[in-house]
Parts: C-alpha cells; sequence; structure tokens
C-alpha cells in the first residue's frame, strides 16, 4: 500500500506529513549534498566526485587529515572547556540564612525569625541535593559521551541536534532483611525515570526553512529508519497504539510521483516524531472527541441552560495545540496526543557551531575548511601522480627486436614484464630496445605549497595542536606572534562555547530537570532553579595560560604573597591525576597556624615597645637640647647691650687720652675690641643653632 499525502487531507497523520514531506525535499535540495561531503572528508573517504573535471585526472584517492584534525582538536577544545573540571553545572543559589535576629525581639518575632531560618537552611538543602542527584543520574545516563557525539555533529554538518527523551531505570542495590528470624542479604530492584539524550543526525532532522529556532517553527520533526522489532516492543508495552508495520509509506514508481519521498531501506520502518503545532480539531478527532462544530452546538446549548457560561469560543480553544504525534511509515499513528510536559516545551535541543544569521543550520568547522581541503586534496594527489611517473617511468619499446613470445603477451595486452630482477630477452643491444621517458622531478616548491594549503585550513577553522602552535600560526614562532595567534584562536572557540552552552547545554539541564520533578517528584523538589555552566578554559586556552604563569613565577621569590596563588592557579590548570588534593593541601598552607600567630603578635608587641621606647629617648633629648639653646639666647641677648654701651664709653675715654696714652694702652683697647667681637660672633652662632 502506497502512502499518497493528497488522500485523505482531513487526517491528523496527512496534516503532519504532508509538513514533513515538504521539510525533507528543503533539505535535499539545500543541504543533502554538501552534508554528504562533509562527512565524507571528515571520514576521509574517497569518492569519485573527488576527481578533477579536467583533461588529465588523478589516479590517486588520497584525502589529507587536515580537516579531519581540525574536527577533533576543536571538538576537543569544546569537551575539555565543558568537562574539564567534573562539575559542568552548577545552581544558582542566591539564599541568604538570618544569622541572629533582631535585638530586643518580642517571642512571636522570634518565632519568625526561627521559620525564616529553617526555611533558608531547607532550601539551600534542595539545591546541593538537586545538584547531586542530578549530576549522579547524569553520569547514569551517559551524558557526556552523548554531549561529545553532538558537539561532533555540529563541528561537522554545522548544528548538533539532541532529543530528550524520558525513559525507564531499574536499579539494583544491595541489602539485608530478616527472613524468619535469619539474617538474609540479597538484592533491592526499583523502577523509576531516567532522562537520557539521544543525538539526532543533522539528516534525519526537519524544520521550517524559515525558522530560525526550534521554538519559532510551527514544528520539527524527527525522520529516521529503525528496526521494526523496537516498535514492535513498545507496542507489546503499551507505549503506541498497535497498528500495522507492513504499510510501505513509498515504493519504487511513488518516488517518480512524489518527489519529495524518502526511499525506504529493505526490513527498515520509517519513524517520524512530530514535535509542535498541529489543529486541535484533527487532534481530538484522532483520540474520538467531538469536533469543533460538535463542541459549539454543545456550549449553545449548555449557555442556554447555565447562564453562568458566558463564551463558547473561550471554551473551544486555540486553533493549534502542542502536541507529540509518532507516525510510522508515514500512515500508522503510534502516538498522538497534548504535549505531556508541564513547561509544553518541545524535547529537543540544538545548537549551531558557528551562527549563520538568519537561518537555522549553521557553520561547521567542516563548511568553513572545505574549499582549502580541496586545494590540498588536489595538490597531494597531483604530486602523488608525479611522483609515480618519476619511480616508475614509462617505456618506449622498439617491437620489431624483442622475442616473439614477449611481442605476443603484449599484443594481448599483457605489456612488457618489468620487475626487480626480471631477466628480459631482447634481439640486440637493449639500449635500442628499451628506452624509458624522463618525466624530470618533483619539484620542491610543491612540498611548500601543501603547508601552506594546511595552514589555510588551519586558519579557516580555527583550529590547531598545541604541538604546531609556533609554526601554525602565520608561520611566525616569535612570542608575540604566538600570543597574537593564540589570543584570536581562543576567542573564536569562546564563540562557539557560548553558543554551546546558552542554546544547548543550559536548556538540556534545566529540560531534564523539570522531566526529574515532573516524573519523580518524591526524589527532585519542585522548585524553578536558575541553572548555570561552570565552563573553564579549554586545550589551547590553559596550556597557554599556564605557559604564562610560569613565566611569572619565574620573576618572583617563594616569600612573595602572589607566590602561593601562582602556584595553584598552575595546578588548577593542568591535568593531574590529584589535582584536587595538591589544591587542597595549598588551601591549607595558606590558614594561618593560631600559635604561631600568637607568636608573630607577641613578637611584633616586643617590638613596638622597644620603638616606643627609643622614641621617648629621642624626644626627651630634643626637648633639653631645646632649653640649652633657648637658655643661651636669653643670655647672649643680655650680654650683647652691655658690651655695645662698654665699648662706646671705652672709645670716648680713649678719644679724650688718646695723645696721653702710650702704645701697650692702644694694645689693650685693641684687645678689648677683639673680645667684643667675638662675643657678637658667638651671639650670632647661638642664634644659627637655635633656628
Amino acid at each position: 500500500m502506497a502512502y499518497n499525502p493528497n488522500e485523505n487531507a482531513e487526517s491528523l497523520e496527512s496534516w503532519v506529513m504532508t509538513k514533513v514531506d515538504e521539510w525533507n525535499d528543503y533539505y535535499r535540495q539545500e543541504y543533502k549534498e554538501k552534508f554528504e561531503k562533509y562527512e565524507r572528508k571528515w571520514r576521509g573517504v574517497w569518492d569519485e566526485s573527488d576527481r578533477g573535471n579536467g583533461p588529465k585526472k588523478e589516479r590517486s584517492q588520497i584525502i589529507s587529515p587536515a580537516l579531519q584534525q581540525a574536527v577533533e582538536s576543536s571538538v576537543a577544545e569544546i569537551e575539555e572547556a565543558t568537562f574539564g573540571r567534573g562539575s559542568f553545572f552548577s545552581i544558582r543559589d542566591d539564599i541568604k540564612v538570618p544569622e541572629a535576629p533582631p535585638q530586643g525581639a518580642s517571642e512571636q518575632e522570634l518565632q519568625e525569625f526561627g521559620m525564616k531560618q529553617q526555611k533558608a537552611e531547607i532550601e539551600k538543602n534542595n539545591i546541593l541535593y538537586l545538584k547531586s542527584k542530578l549530576s549522579s543520574d547524569f553520569e547514569k545516563a551517559k551524558i557526556r559521551q552523548n554531549v561529545g557525539e553532538v558537539l561532533i555533529n555540529a563541528a561537522v554538518y554545522g548544528t548538533g541536534i539532541a532529543e530528550i527523551v524520558v525513559d525507564s531505570l531499574t536499579e539494583v542495590t544491595m541489602a539485608e532483611g530478616m527472613v524468619d528470624g535469619i539474617q538474609q542479604q540479597g538484592i533491592m530492584t526499583e523502577d523509576r525515570a531516567i532522562i537520557k539524550i539521544r543525538p539526532i543526525k543533522p539528516q534525519n532532522f526537519k524544520i521550517d526553512p524559515a525558522a530560525v529556532t526550534i521554538e519559532e517553527s510551527i514544528g520539527v520533526a524527527i525522520d529516521e529508519f529503525v528496526s521494526p522489532h523496537s516498535i514492535e516492543l513498545l507496542q507489546e508495552q503499551g507505549v503506541y497504539l498497535p497498528g500495522d508495520l507492513a504499510i510501505v509509506a513509498y515504493g519504487e514508481d511513488d518516488l517518480d510521483k512524489v518527489p519529495n519521498a524518502m526511499k525506504q531501506p529493505a526490513n527498515k520502518v520509517r519513524l517520524t516524531k512530530y514535535f509542535g503545532l498541529v489543529p486541535r480539531e484533527l487532534l481530538d478527532k484522532f483520540n474520538g472527541l467531538p469536533d469543533e462544530d460538535e463542541m459549539e452546538v454543545a456550549l449553545e446549548e449548555a449557555v442556554e441552560m447555565m447562564p453562568e457560561v458566558e463564551s463558547a469560543e473561550a471554551e473551544i480553544g486555540p486553533k493549534y495545540i502542542e502536541a507529540c504525534i509518532y507516525i510510522a511509515n508515514g500512515a500508522t499513528v503510534l502516538k498522538a496526543q497534548e504535549n505531556p510536559y508541564y513547561l509544553k516545551d518541545r524535547p529537543v535541543v540544538a545548537f549551531p557551531w558557528d551562527v549563520s544569521p538568519g537561518e537555522f543550520w549553521g557553520r561547521g568547522v567542516c563548511e568553513k575548511g572545505m574549499n582549502s581541503q580541496n586545494a590540498l586534496d588536489t595538490e597531494l594527489r597531483a604530486r602523488i601522480d608525479a611522483l609515480a611517473l618519476t619511480n616508475a617511468p614509462m617505456m618506449a619499446v622498439d617491437a620489431s627486436k624483442m622475442p616473439r613470445g614477449l611481442r605476443s603477451q603484449e599484443e594481448q595486452g599483457g605489456g612488457i614484464p618489468i620487475a626487480p630482477g626480471k631477466t628480459i630477452m631482447t634481439n640486440g643491444n637493449p639500449r635500442e630496445v628499451l628506452n624509458p621517458l624522463s618525466f624530470g622531478q618533483v619539484e620542491s616548491n610543491t612540498f611548500v605549497q601543501a603547508e601552506a594549503l594546511q595552514r589555510m585550513v588551519q586558519m579557516a577553522t580555527g583550529a590547531i595542536d598545541s604541538a604546531g602552535i609556533p609554526g601554525s600560526i602565520n608561520g611566525e614562532a616569535t612570542a608575540a606572534g604566538v600570543s597574537m595567534g593564540l589570543g584570536a584562536i581562543i576567542k573564536r572557540h569562546k564563540r562557539t562555547l557560548v553558543n554551546f552552552q546558552d542554546s544547548f547545554l543550559i536548556p538540556m539541564i534545566k529540560m531534564s530537570a523539570c522531566r526529574y520533578m515532573q516524573f519523580d517528584p518524591e526524589k527532585f523538589p519542585v522548585k524553578d532553579y536558575k541553572f548555570q555552566v561552570t565552563s573553564t578554559l579549554g586545550i589551547i586556552a590553559r596550556e597557554y595560560e599556564v605557559t604564562q604563569l610560569v613565566q611569572l613565577l619565574q620573576t618572583m621569590g617563594n616569600e612573595t604573597p602572589l607566590y602561593p596563588l601562582l602556584i595553584q592557579s598552575i595546578i588548577e590548570n593542568m591535568n593531574l591525576s590529584n589535582r584536587e588534593e595538591l589544591i587542597t593541601l595549598i588551601e591549607q598552607a595558606q590558614q594561618p597556624d593560631p600559635q604561631a600567630q600568637q607568636a608573630a603578635m607577641a613578637q611584633a608587641e616586643a617590638q613596638m615597645g622597644m620603638v616606643m621606647a627609643q622614641t621617648q629617648g629621642f624626644l626627651a633629648a630634643a626637648e633639653e637640647s631645646t632649653t640649652r639653646a633657648e637658655k643661651n639666647r636669653v643670655e647672649t641677648a643680655a650680654i650683647a647691650p652691655k658690651v655695645e654701651n662698654d665699648r662706646i664709653k671705652a672709645r670716648a675715654a680713649a678719644e679724650k687720652v688718646d695723645k696721653e696714652l702710650d702704645q701697650e694702652v692702644k694694645g689693650e683697647l685693641a684687645l678689648l675690641d677683639a673680645r667684643i667681637n667675638e662675643q657678637k660672633v658667638r651671639g650670632n652662632l647661638i642664634n644659627s643653632l637655635k633656628q
């Protein structure tokens, strides 16, 4: 039976499949060929389409691993930045626990304070419990491994996609108990919900071409081929509705009639999961509910009988409703229900490796480096072909001088049996019979050209190995060149990291937490928590930072206060098995010793006492010196006028008796003048010392 979307257009499955097939047709026209080429280049698989189109096509089929290395190193950088420190998420904790009640509080206020304190402590404990529980369940669900696959898809195809799946887990634990008065050991089993993420290849994901995000699209679909037993098992468990899986969506004849159809492989079932808006009328009709007309009639009758029913239109509901529709082979509905989740969110998360403005599909590592990779592959294949002609050149043969047996072999297409140690019989001089055609040597500049093309791949993708950093950044090995190049590379990785965290990681954690709260509320406290990502530096960034820290450490002594902090930063950025223990020891060493602290305080007090005593001695000596200087100043000021009067009187008397005095008296007068001058000089000196 062939499914035709034009038939039964009023059915739910036809409405869904019409949209999915339209989106699939857009994918085939715009992305199918690109995605296939990206995957081949990443895997290193040669295809006939890789051969040159010139008159002389390459014979070699080599594919350079440059793009493969770029993908793997870029993914490793993001993985290390996300999971390098163990725990990759946290919960915002802005709860403040009151420390002490207000002074003079009444008994009622004390009770209220105690209740607030208890409530805050409970909320803090809930946050710690939820983080621990989520981390444990994420480990059981292999979240890290699945996220790594999503990152690889994003790097190769440009967009990473995952489905949030609610599954069941049977936990088995050891237990002890009393049975008939005897202590017995055994096991306990518990069935509970577990949230997993399932990586989705972009080839199997369909979305409205006009949509930029999953939320703004009318819907999204996961369209893939699965084994029949996986569906039959869920049908037996009652998860899927019973139905015939032998219906083939499209046969070979239908592919020409319906160009957007998917060719179904043998022994496979096309499973289409649609998450998004559907006409409410079609969903109600499928579930056996009355249609819109019947609802309107029923509501009008209710209005007549019950006046409190004001509006029939409000009771009918919106035209479209969020739903989850599962369809097998384009015709058999396996599940059709309104979105069952609390937040009515679609269980799909996606992020672009690098944003392409106005488009849902992003730009990956393969797309960025594809042109340079093609040029590099062409260069390598041409060189290998040239080496083959150089090492094993073609031979020109004079067929008339060859033995008859060899001529017959050559006529039959066997050619000349040339091999190491092979003896060839000729009729005449072998140099006249066999003549190799020389094509020269392979130029050495081809190797330089290949290295330049490889650097172009690294420049286009922003991915390099840490071992090849110095020679990969613009061909410069200087410290300045390496620093500038690494800075640009790290920024490009940070941009991808932001896309991954904001568009994928945080929504995935929030969805998983909400699913746990909904399906296992006994173990997960229900509240609107704010999740944060605890990312670190990537591999290249961390190695670069360690190098800078070591250089800074070499310029400081052991007694420098920054020395322990630098040591701690270096250890945090290194991949050591006992990293946490070393950090703990450093933190303990930085904590002050109480006894040593008391001894240091006593020593400081003693030194302060000595300094104060010396200061008091200096102040006393200075005061004594000041007093003595003031006394000398006063005495000098009193002596000066008396000496001046004596000098004036003596000079008058000398003038009066000048003629009568002899040479001895004149000498005494001169001596008196010298003493007076000496007293003046001494007085001036004392004044100067005082100042």
